[in-house]
């Protein structure tokens, strides 16, 4: 008989309504993917490096190259230069990247502040390594976050926030004042950060998408995490990365090993090349705003009441 360690879990959400959506014939807006295809010379390149024999096992860390231009990206948009031998790790994605953050850094009895609602898997990744989720609901207005209740539920044993901007699932972003308030609750306390930033490159209505790692006293404490799913419309290939300081990246590569070790090869290199495009990730919030405008223009004579998203 076994004991199991996630009790109150069942079946993740996603996967009962992407099988429901497939049975009823229905429109699947439950899951982070969309319905056209990803760019056809990201195609070709992976299809390129197979053929070339780029298909054993990539260094632990990732291939050099991509974890390179990954620095670069950063150090263009958010103005951190992370040493990418030593703070940049490649992932099977960035919900592996979010388990073995969450791993690395919590013990038996350990508290996790999330903000609700909440992507699914941070909850029971904390649970499965002995942490007890503590929630702080989001405000019911604009779904921001509530600073003072925040810094209400932080306790001796709180050693982990996690921040997720743009959300998944409400849509809302962070602003100067979030980071500003963060950087404050969290000073002196020895808390780290995860923050989940998959969907960085998907912001609407002239927002600007606020990195961690832009703030020098978060990343000191941060393991910032993104996907190139999101980016390039390549949810099944899995592949993420998790930027973090030195320290953070040792005790996180040690659990990463023995996860996966590493990650699809021709995959990486594909998009070590594809990175130098940067057209693609630089308008992509344009890209999805029109989507996201014409789905509001459908709904705005029907009897459903609507916040525009700001992001995802």
């Amino acid at each position: 008989m076994i004991t199991s360690k996630l009790p109150g879990i069942g079946t993740s959400i996603f996967s009962v309504m992407s099988k429901m959506a497939v049975e009823y014939n229905a429109i699947n807006l439950s899951q982070g993917f969309p319905d056209f295809n990803c760019p056809d010379e990201l195609l070709k390149l992976v299809a390129d490096y197979q053929q070339r024999g780029f298909n054993q096992y990539a260094p632990m860390p990732g291939i050099p190259e991509l974890r390179e231009k990954i620095t670069k990206k950063i150090k263009n948009l958010y103005g951190r230069d992370y040493n990418f031998e030593t703070e940049i790790t490649i992932t099977a994605g960035a919900t592996q990247a979010i388990f073995t953050a969450i791993t690395t850094i919590i013990h038996k009895s350990d508290e996790v502040i999330l903000f609700e609602p909440a992507y699914d898997s941070y909850a029971p990744s904390v649970i499965v390594n002995g942490g007890m989720p503590v929630f702080v609901p989001l405000t019911k207005d604009n779904y921001k976050i509530n600073w003072n209740r925040t810094k209400n539920s932080i306790t001796s044993k709180t050693k982990l926030i996690i921040i997720n901007s743009p959300h998944n699932p409400t849509g809302s972003v962070i602003n100067e004042s979030d980071i500003k308030n963060l950087e404050e609750v969290t000073r002196n306390t020895g808390i780290f950060i995860i923050s989940d930033e998959v969907y960085e490159h998907i912001v609407f209505d002239d927002e600007k998408h606020l990195s961690i790692s832009s703030s020098d006293e978060l990343a000191e404490r941060s393991f910032v995490i993104s996907s190139f799913g999101k980016t390039y419309h390549t949810t099944g290939w899995k592949l993420g990365y998790c930027a973090a300081p030195e320290n953070l990246t040792k005790e996180f590569r040690k659990v990463h090993q023995f996860v996966v070790f590493s990650v699809n090869t021709p995959v990486q290199y594909a998009y070590a090349d594809f990175l130098d495009n940067e057209e693609h990730y630089l308008n992509l919030n344009n890209f999805y705003e029109k989507k996201r405008d014409l789905v509001l223009d459908l709904l705005s004579n029907t009897q459903f009441k609507f916040s525009p998203a700001k992001g995802t």
